[in-house]
């Protein structure tokens, strides 16, 4: 039997056992689960410390050391979003709605689990815990296949898990971590449809291309973030500043960071240089600007189309100039990933159209797009941000990962 196939039979497996977890077990179990992570945090970042030596010989950019890498302070936020997960409503068995029909038949549809879960992840530890607590939460087994950067730490984390739900007397294989980080093997991950129920990948923009091109399991796509925020011709430019400095240098490696501005030509000519002037005292950006804009630019570069569409996790950030509202709106859908986008405005008009007409998961006014994100939508944890529109959109939490069944009750009814 195949490494995939034992996998997946143990997940599916245990996703049968799982069925039983009251209420209470499960949040009795993610409380002991977050002291465990906390009790083993030293043991935790010596792993990681491995991964991160192992990265910087491989010349890992330090935007990327910096998702790679686990601290106190990081694995204490982790061990709150479990907390956090413990306390949330649970959504499993939740009546979505019930009737009694023509027939007599008393129907009632409620919220089940999806089953067995896949990940395919690059290297961000923290969302080994994450998914798994969202999961478990919703009485879903987990297989997870991180990057190979993050290999050490995630064995480490899922290694206290499994020893905490063996405490626990509930099955280890809740959650599974493939170890081999082979692409041969993350493609049979991908095409095992007699295990997986749905397959959920969170990267970069190939790791999605990739997943979407070849999986055959059903998956809930975790688009990147090519996310703009519009100044607009009545945006206050001290608000539009400060805004778009959080968006895209507070953390430029997540995928809610800005990548684009695009902004109204009647402000360009005074918001340009306050902007330049203003970030540049937190951390120089590197603007690529369409050839007009960039003439109110100090230093700048001329933006390429690529420009345009590009997820940069970085210090950089592409800039379009617009002349209207209209246009504004038709290019960010024309570039957009989907995720998240912002306009900075006094007019109530122009927000309404903007957040109506613009084709994203999430859409802000007068706010960073730095708060996409499950733990400040209030759904704890997320297990990733769908950027699709078919049965998840945005940050995904618990209702993201149930299906729902009908029960069906009556005494002896058959169809005429």
């Amino acid at each position: 039997m195949s490494i995939i196939k034992q996998l997946g039979h143990q997940a599916k497996e245990a996703s049968f056992d799982l069925l039983s977890l009251s209420t209470l077990e499960k949040n009795n179990f993610l409380l002991q689960l977050a002291d465990d992570l906390l009790s083993n945090s030293d043991v935790i970042m010596q792993e990681n410390q491995k991964d991160m030596a192992q990265a910087k010989n491989h010349d890992i950019s330090k935007i990327m050391l910096d998702r790679l890498l686990l601290t106190k302070e990081r694995i204490r936020a982790i061990v709150e979003g479990i907390k956090k997960v413990a306390d949330l409503e649970d959504p499993i068995g939740q009546v979505i709605k019930g009737y009694t029909n023509l027939d007599g038949l008393k129907i009632v549809q409620k919220r089940v689990p999806l089953g067995v879960i896949a990940m395919i992840f690059e290297s961000r530890p923290n969302v080994t815990i994450d998914a798994f607590s969202l999961a478990f939460k919703t009485n879903n087994a987990i297989i997870l296949r991180g990057g190979k950067d993050a290999l050490n730490t995630n064995k480490a984390l899922v290694k206290v898990v499994r020893a905490s739900l063996k405490s626990s007397g509930i099955t280890e294989d809740a959650i599974q971590l493939l170890e081999d980080p082979s692409h041969a093997l993350a493609e049979e991950l991908m095409s095992a449809t007699n295990y997986i129920d749905v397959l959920i990948p969170r990267g970069g923009a190939k790791l999605i291309q990739t997943v979407k091109e070849k999986a055959k399991v059903p998956v809930i796509e975790t688009g990147i973030g090519n996310v703009h925020i519009y100044i607009d011709e009545t945006a206050d430019l001290d608000m539009a500043t400060q805004i778009v400095i959080n968006a895209k240098t507070q953390r430029p490696s997540v995928c809610n960071a800005a990548e684009s501005l695009v902004i109204h030509e009647a402000v360009a000519e005074r918001f340009i240089p306050q902007l330049e002037e203003a970030i540049s005292a937190v951390h120089p950006v590197a603007f690529r600007a369409d050839p007009v804009v960039i003439n109110f630019f100090k230093e700048a570069t001329l933006a390429s189309q690529e420009d345009y569409g590009m997820e940069y996790l970085d210090y950089i950030m592409s800039v379009k100039m617009v002349s209207s509202l209209d246009q504004a709106i038709s290019w960010i859908n024309t570039y957009s990933s989907h995720h998240s986008e912002a306009i900075i405005t006094q007019s109530l008009v122009a927000a309404e159209r903007f957040q109506e007409q613009i084709d994203a998961a999430a859409v802000y006014v007068n706010a960073s797009t730095r708060f996409t994100d499950g733990f400040v939508f209030g759904l704890g944890a997320e297990i990733g941000i769908s950027t699709q529109k078919i049965h998840a959109r945005g940050p995904m939490g618990l209702e993201a990962l149930t299906s729902s069944k009908f029960y069906i009750n009556r005494n002896g009814q058959i169809r005429n």
